[in-house]
């Protein structure tokens, strides 16, 4: 797969509380790569994507993006390669129009007027947000919000993306629409990291799962393969979907991961000579 884009070794991380987050978390995320990290909160989820972006340095180990080592860079070098989502999106939020919002990266990094209008124009678009170009982030629900959040870093294609919790608040054509973004964006070369509790999402569309528990790394596998291993799953506080829990108790291996894999299991099983 070459090198990685991003690479985690033996990563500790101790808040000045004296919480420790992270416990020798290593691991490679590869370009073109679509990648869940889930867990119980606290896991340490969110404190290790943060660092892919320097947001967080480690306390020992390294991480490295681009082969950059991350304690060596500024956040604003790094931020033009990888793109944060967080997960509350008022964190991110400030502009005084959502249109604002969307171009103040673009115009930051020195597009010409005429491409931060057509980029800024289309993802309103893609994400169902031109209606509301001239009013405040702020005023807006909160799936709303995130969605604008979510559009001020898309706009700048950056290579890698990382979204945390990308489908809280939205509904289930939302969720539909960032799903197919993000298969685009992997099928363009772009790496994608999802960090996030919405196991029926991760069932759905996400290759690659990293399952996480009190800041370590307890599974790194195709997805189904975590969905299969119950005991881990269980260890991390996480559960099986639906559509997986009746695959198990049907005995239906490998489980399925969606409903139409299901339905294509028992109809093969009822017409299997």
């Amino acid at each position: 797969m070459g090198e990685p884009v991003i690479e985690v070794h033996d990563l500790w991380f101790t808040y000045p509380s004296g919480v420790t987050a992270l416990r020798g978390v290593s691991m490679r995320i590869h370009r073109g790569e679509l990648v869940a990290i889930v867990g119980e909160n606290g896991a340490g989820k969110t404190t290790l994507v943060k660092h892919f972006i320097g947001l967080l340095k480690p306390e020992r180990g390294y991480v490295k993006v681009f082969g950059m080592d991350t304690r060596e860079v500024s956040v604003a070098t790094l931020a033009m390669r990888v793109g944060f989502v967080f997960q509350n999106p008022d964190y991110q939020l400030f502009a005084e129009t959502v249109w604002d919002e969307v171009a103040f990266a673009l115009k930051n990094f020195g597009f010409s007027e005429e491409e931060v209008e057509r980029r800024v124009s289309g993802i309103l678009r893609r994400l169902d947000l031109e209606r509301y170009r001239d009013k405040s982030p702020l005023s807006l629900s909160g799936g709303e919000r995130k969605r604008v959040a979510l559009a001020s870093v898309l706009c700048y294609d950056p290579e890698v993306i990382v979204f945390d919790e990308p489908t809280i608040g939205q509904d289930y054509r939302q969720k539909s629409r960032i799903a197919s973004m993000l298969k685009k964006f992997v099928a363009e070369g772009r790496t994608v990291v999802v960090v996030t509790h919405d196991m029926e999402f991760v069932a759905e569309h996400v290759p690659r799962t990293i399952v996480m528990a009190k800041g370590r790394v307890i599974i790194d596998a195709s997805t189904r393969d975590v969905f299969a291993n119950r005991v881990l799953l269980e260890a991390a506080s996480l559960y099986p979907t639906q559509t997986v829990e009746v695959g198990l108790k049907l005995g239906i291996s490998p489980p399925p991961l969606t409903v139409e894999e299901l339905v294509e299991a028992l109809v093969s099983r009822r017409f299997a000579p």
